[in-house]
């Protein structure tokens, strides 16, 4: 006898999708998985032209609905934006891949307000947005969170003090609620990147001189957009953590063989090949 097939996406998690980080990179890739899914849209980011492109040309090839929401997650109010704006929405799916970090610089080469920028928008915005949605969710018996974390986030670095911080809070955070409501019927994810050819990592290697501005090959070493969401996907019932990629798992257990003092201490050796911001 055949196992029964899964629940269609829509029926499992709910009608509505809200992405954060969605004018690009991995967050526009998920949106567009979600809409070929059958999921209606919430779209966050802070540059609101390449949201309406991306809802513009998720509508016409889904026929989903797409709302849009210009928002910067590191402001005070970012969340009360978000509320209003999904008010009245069965929200079934979070998706926050929202805050790389361009800079790659020591915390002390800037003003410390750009590091708490990236704590706002990488620890209290996934926070807030969790808390909200969730709560609706477990009512329900069913939905997903699912939130991009880095490797960075399991030691600490050079030149990404603040970023790889945050990215710890945003490990622990997820798995902590996927223990709590793995019994409510909600799959939560962490997930885990290490470099990742976006056009954050593209700006971020050009800046440093490390890329051609015109040269549109593979980053040699990273994953792609896509491959990372597919991963999300295929594994969203299997949190609360999930490595992306064979190269970064292998690199994750390798430093788990080692103690904490040695694994900062060959991150601090290699942090010229680090860059922050693969989202």
């Amino acid at each position: 006898m055949s196992e029964p097939a899964d629940p269609p996406f829509r029926e499992r998690y709910g009608r509505w999708a809200v992405v954060a980080g969605a004018s690009e990179g991995i967050g526009a890739v998920y949106a567009r998985a979600m809409a070929e899914r059958g999921l209606d849209l919430v779209l966050l980011a802070r540059r609101r032209e390449p949201l309406e492109r991306l809802a513009a040309d998720l509508r016409a090839d889904t026929g989903v609905q797409v709302r849009v929401v210009p928002v910067d997650l590191s402001e005070p109010d970012a969340a009360a934006t978000v509320f209003a704006a999904t008010a009245g929405l069965e929200v079934g799916m979070l998706m926050y891949c929202a805050g790389a970090d361009p800079n790659y610089a020591p915390l002390l080469s800037g003003p410390v307000e750009s590091a708490l920028a990236l704590v706002r928008r990488n620890c209290a915005a996934p926070l807030t947005l969790c808390h909200h949605f969730a709560g609706d969710m477990a009512r329900r018996g069913r939905g997903a969170l699912v939130v991009l974390t880095s490797v960075t986030g399991l030691y600490g670095a050079p030149n990404m003090v603040a970023y790889s911080a945050t990215k710890a809070f945003d490990l622990v955070m997820t798995e902590a609620l996927w223990a709590e409501l793995r019994g409510h019927g909600v799959d939560v994810l962490a997930l885990v990147l290490g470099t990742t050819d976006t056009p954050a990592l593209r700006r971020a290697l050009t800046e440093r001189g490390l890329l051609d501005p015109e040269d549109t090959t593979p980053v040699a070493g990273a994953v792609t957009a896509e491959e990372v969401v597919a991963e999300a996907i295929a594994n969203l019932s299997n949190g609360p953590t999930w490595f992306v990629g064979d190269q970064i798992r292998e690199f994750a257990r390798r430093l788990a063989l080692r103690t904490r003092s040695e694994a900062v201490g060959v991150l601090a050796r290699h942090s010229d090949s680090v860059v922050a911001g693969s989202e």
